[in-house]
């Protein structure tokens, strides 16, 4: 077993260098990393930091203008015969965007820049939900409706931008449905390990990889995931909107439990990222070094704005005008960065685990030892402490497993750019359980398959280098878009709206 591992290990050698290449460039020219400030600055950074200052400025800031509609919107009851409600849209979004790298990819930020690097996040969260806006906005304009469904996101809007050539939403359909693949064994690993650090909690003692205990999981994990994928996007929503804001709330009491037990240090926290926020090295750090120690690639990353790996959901979503799922999926954005993450930053910040007198045995240890280890420092020598890191592990494996069914359901909607035949949409289906299931069996054989793992690196850069630009096309639109939706007239959205006339759903929609 060990062998085939390895040798599979192996192949994938040149995915790690080949994906560094592409998030580094140009930095890894010494001409261009000679420049002062700017030779810091990756081109992937440029790109979307860049992207998120130039919507807010066109858009007049709707993430700030509109913030309180879009809070609106979500608390609004409504009944949908068509699609899913623009609540359970968020709920979906959240699913995907609020993952493991929530916790993991904070302490990894922390540990290469220090505090200042939550500063540098925020700022790029608040730039980034202008991009979620367009992308969102852009997914709903060019929907298209399957039975009692909505399907869409950047295999649909990209190919009626780009010419509506079928070649071309074949193309990103297949590009996001290789990216989750290559995202999908880290969550099926990272689920297993969740519920054996629960279970050793419990028992108070450590439970093999090869126990016949991971076993059972991984086989409940796989069966469980199956049943709710192949229901189809309305059952994955089902089960979403029960998971997100229950994992959500779950989480946001533990951190907040853990602070008001350490409200004394409180102050500290703000002092030490303000402070650090513009120390060079802090500065760097928190642009490079924000989610899963990869630097920006997990940093901007971790709300997913400007990927266009979100907007399948916002397609789904049954609402009453485009903009409306924009500013829900803006909010989305506010959630995962502002919310989460910062609350993650309280935990490691306030325990100075990173600055403290074993700070160099905490710099080894990976990731989430890094977290749980913070979250013992603020609760020593008490039963808090086990509870604590049981609830932590549970968060955790909720974020690994709703972004797991989040990809899979992601992937059936872009499939259908490729085939809406049921066979299709099936072999999509099956392909991410097969692939959760391989990143189940590395867990077992306690092995973690790092130039496999450095796929979704890789396909994390290329969907950006690919949607961006698209998003750009298309931005011209999402401005008309606005502009009608402000003005509030009591007129339809149509094709006309934006100058096109192959928004066919919502034509149709405005004849009825």
């Amino acid at each position: 077993m060990k062998a085939i591992f390895e040798a599979i290990n192996s192949v994938f050698d040149f995915i790690g260098p080949l994906s560094d290449l592409l998030w580094e460039f140009p930095t890894n020219l010494e001409w261009y990393a000679n420049l002062p400030l700017i030779g810091n600055l990756s081109l992937a950074i440029i790109v979307l930091v860049g992207s998120g200052l130039f919507f807010s400025f066109k858009l007049g800031f709707v993430q700030v203008t509109n913030f309180k509609k879009g809070v609106k919107i979500l608390t609004t009851k409504r009944e949908t015969q068509t699609g899913i409600s623009p609540l359970a849209s968020f709920f979906l979004s959240t699913a995907m965007r609020v993952g493991p790298g929530n916790i993991i990819g904070v302490t990894g930020a922390i540990a290469v820049g220090g505090p200042g690097a939550l500063f540098w996040m925020w700022i790029s969260a608040f730039f980034g939900m202008a991009t979620a806006y367009m992308e969102a906005t852009l997914a709903q304009i060019f929907k298209e409706k399957k039975d009692d469904e909505f399907v869409g996101g950047l295999s649909f809007y990209g190919r009626k931008l780009l010419g509506n050539k079928v070649w071309i939403g074949i193309f990103l359909s297949v590009l996001y449905i290789l990216y989750a693949l290559c995202c999908l064994p880290a969550q099926g690993f990272n689920v297993v390990s969740s519920v054996g650090r629960m279970a050793e909690v419990v028992t108070g003692s450590s439970i093999d990889t090869t126990s016949i205990f991971y076993y059972i999981v991984g086989g409940i994990l796989i069966l469980m995931t199956a049943i709710v994928a192949f229901g189809g996007i309305k059952k994955v929503t089902k089960w979403t909107d029960k998971m997100v804001p229950a994992m959500a709330v779950v989480y946001v009491i533990t951190v907040i439990v853990l602070i008001l037990i350490n409200f004394k240090t409180v102050p500290y926290f703000f002092k030490a990222v303000f402070v650090g926020a513009f120390k060079p090295e802090a500065f760097f750090g928190g642009v490079f070094g924000t989610v899963l120690a990869q630097g920006v690639k997990r940093g901007l990353m971790s709300n997913e704005a400007g990927q266009g790996t979100i907007t399948m959901s916002a397609a789904a979503s049954d609402a009453d005008h485009p903009c409306e799922q924009g500013m829900v999926a803006s909010l989305g954005v506010f959630l995962d960065t502002i919310v989460i993450c910062t609350l993650t930053g309280f935990v490691v910040v306030m325990a100075q685990c990173w600055n403290g007198p074993n700070a160099e045995a905490w710099a080894l240890m990976d990731k989430l030892p890094k977290f749980t280890e913070s979250v013992a420092t603020l609760t020593p020598g008490t039963a808090l402490n086990a509870v604590m890191s049981f609830l932590v592990s549970l968060c955790f494996g909720l974020f690994a497993y709703t972004t797991m069914l989040g990809m899979i359901s992601f992937s059936e909607i872009s499939a259908n750019r490729i085939s809406t035949s049921k066979t299709c949409i099936n072999i999509v289906r099956v392909l991410g359980l097969f692939v959760a299931a391989f990143g189940i069996v590395c867990n077992i054989a306690g092995l973690e398959l790092g130039n496999l793992w450095a796929f979704s690196d890789l396909g994390n850069i290329l969907i950006v280098y690919f949607n961006v630009p698209i998003v750009f096309i298309g931005a011209k639109y999402v401005f008309r878009a606005t502009k009608h939706y402000k003005k509030n007239d009591g007129t339809p959205f149509t094709s006309k709206v934006i100058g096109r006339d192959d928004c066919t759903y919502w034509d149709e929609k405005a004849e009825k």
